[in-house]
């Protein structure tokens, strides 16, 4: 491969082009996409803003620890929901010269805060609420039990058809495809846990009601807790695998390694990487080792028409790289950046 004196400065040109070609496509998609997200996005911080001040007043006036644990849950919601509204309108930036990749992570970032909003305002309060009920022991009238259903059945219903707009646009965006969003998928979670969370606050009160005993209502709460912990670990987790640089999926990397060694001109390919930028936008970086005997300008044709290819086959690949070498797979395979110290992008 030493046919190549050249290649370094051509390559850069090169693949810096094949990322703008590939993000054409799928832009008016992604704005629609994000549009319907972000009305559902509204719709749940409508729900859970009333839902809240309803809560709050309700638990105040019924002395009850449950339903103070779904206001602190609700008030945490409509916190998020403001995080991923910010996220929706970050996340779409145009990339520039302190961020080449582009915004697409923030929307990483952003449902990462969302998490510890579940977790820190619901989780850790719904906790302190059952604690406090089974040391205090407290006593409801019967106005205030009543008082206390009321505003349950009424969240249900809101945090019910918000969860039913949530899934609707799933179904929309393709089912599994459409929870990749973190921004939807994070108000499925919420919009879920609320409505499996308001009905162990209306469980425990009824049961509370029942036997005048209000460890059933401090269990309530403690169980509203577990299950904001649970969900805020989960929604955080798939944050963080994608702010430290998740690999594309094993299907879209195996179509590009196949064509990769599909082409003629390529010998073998020493190593690929590929890392999520965006929700819709994925980093691809190939070390490859030509045949011999070619110049740079027929270099340079063949890398274009590989990463047009690459963008054709992948869509989401929005910056394509391709990096020539001739060193051994071994060494290649070692080596922990996707563009080595010869002829990188």
């Amino acid at each position: 491969m030493d046919a190549f004196p050249d290649f370094r400065a051509l390559h850069g040109v090169i693949g810096a082009g094949g990322g703008k070609w590939a993000n054409v496509s799928g832009t008016a998609s992604e704005k629609k996409s994000d549009r319907r997200t972000r009305v559902t996005v509204l719709v749940a911080l409508a729900a859970n803003l009333v839902i809240a001040v309803a809560k709050a007043v309700g638990g105040l006036v019924a002395a009850s620890p449950a339903l103070l644990s779904e206001a602190a849950h609700s008030v945490a919601d409509s916190l998020n929901e403001v995080f991923l509204l910010a996220a929706l309108r970050r996340s779409r930036r145009p990339a520039d010269a302190r961020h080449p990749f582009g915004y697409g992570k923030e929307r990483f970032f952003w449902s990462l805060l969302a998490a510890v909003g579940i977790f820190v305002m619901g989780g850790c309060f719904s906790f302190f609420q059952g604690v406090e009920a089974l040391h205090s022991g407290a006593e409801e009238e019967l106005s205030g039990y009543v008082a206390g259903l009321i505003v349950l059945g009424v969240a249900f219903l809101a945090e019910g058809a918000s969860l039913l707009r949530a899934l609707h646009q799933v179904r929309r965006q393709g089912g599994t495809q459409g929870m990749r969003d973190p921004a939807l998928r994070t108000v499925v979670a919420e919009d879920g846990t609320a409505v499996l969370g308001v009905t162990l606050a209306m469980i425990g009160m009824v049961l509370h009601m029942v036997t005048g005993q209000v460890v059933w209502e401090a269990s309530a709460s403690l169980a509203i807790g577990a299950l904001l912990v649970f969900v805020a670990y989960r929604l955080g987790r798939d944050a963080r695998d994608q702010l430290i640089g998740e690999a594309a999926d094993p299907e879209a990397s195996g179509r590009i390694k196949a064509l990769l060694d599909a082409q003629p001109e390529i010998d073998s390919v020493e190593a690929l990487f590929t890392m999520k930028t965006g929700l819709d936008s994925t980093l691809v970086a190939a070390r490859i080792d030509l045949m011999p005997g070619m110049d740079s300008e027929r270099v340079e044709e063949v890398c274009v028409r590989i990463k047009r290819s690459i963008a054709r086959t992948v869509p989401e690949a929005g910056q394509i790289f391709l990096d020539v070498t001739d060193r051994p797979a071994e060494e290649a395979h070692e080596s922990p950046a996707a563009t080595g110290e010869r002829g990188g992008a």
